[in-house]
């Protein structure tokens, strides 16, 4: 068991670096490269999903910080698998619950959950556009108590949060 715990956790950091590695091909203008970017978060997403019947969600204490925080990057960008972020998001709530993964992180993937059912984030971690340098984050349940949400999970300020996408 623990060998697999540890290839495990060497295939989730692998799979992270392949996504961040690719992840400009997201928003390409190349369709062939938007294309392969989507075949790859599906390909992870299946997979996540296995790991998920085998291990349940893959906490800090089973595989690691690294390969943890992995886990939930490829839940993240598992768009077009609402299913497998839906389970992500049930077993990772538990987990966070029980002490074993992190708030902030949940936080932004009920945000992206929420904005791929078409329903408002709670967040206001998920940006819909950039328009003239400014970004557009998608609409806010609570736009009002969004800075106090946020801090209770340990994400900063949204000011300064969208002020990185501004910059990008």
């Amino acid at each position: 068991m623990a060998h697999d715990v540890a290839a495990l956790a060497v295939e989730l950091t692998d799979m992270a670096a392949t996504d961040h590695q690719s992840a400009g091909r997201a928003n390409s203008d190349d369709p062939a490269e938007q294309l392969a970017w989507r075949r790859l978060t599906a390909q992870h997403g299946d997979r996540l999903g296995e790991i998920m019947d085998e291990y349940g969600w893959p906490t800090e204490e089973l595989v690691g910080e690294e390969a943890a925080r992995a886990a939930w990057l490829i839940a993240q960008h598992a768009d077009r698998q609402i299913e497998i972020q839906r389970r992500a998001l049930k077993l990772m709530q538990q987990a966070v619950s029980a002490g074993s993964a992190s708030p902030r992180e949940l936080a932004f993937l009920r945000d992206r959950t929420l904005v791929n059912e078409g329903r408002k984030q709670i967040y206001g971690t998920q940006i819909a556009d950039v328009k003239d340098g400014a970004p557009v984050p998608w609409p806010c349940e609570e736009p009002e108590r969004v800075d106090e949400l946020r801090a209770e999970v340990g994400i900063e300020p949204f000011d300064e949060y969208i002020a990185k996408f501004a910059m990008a």
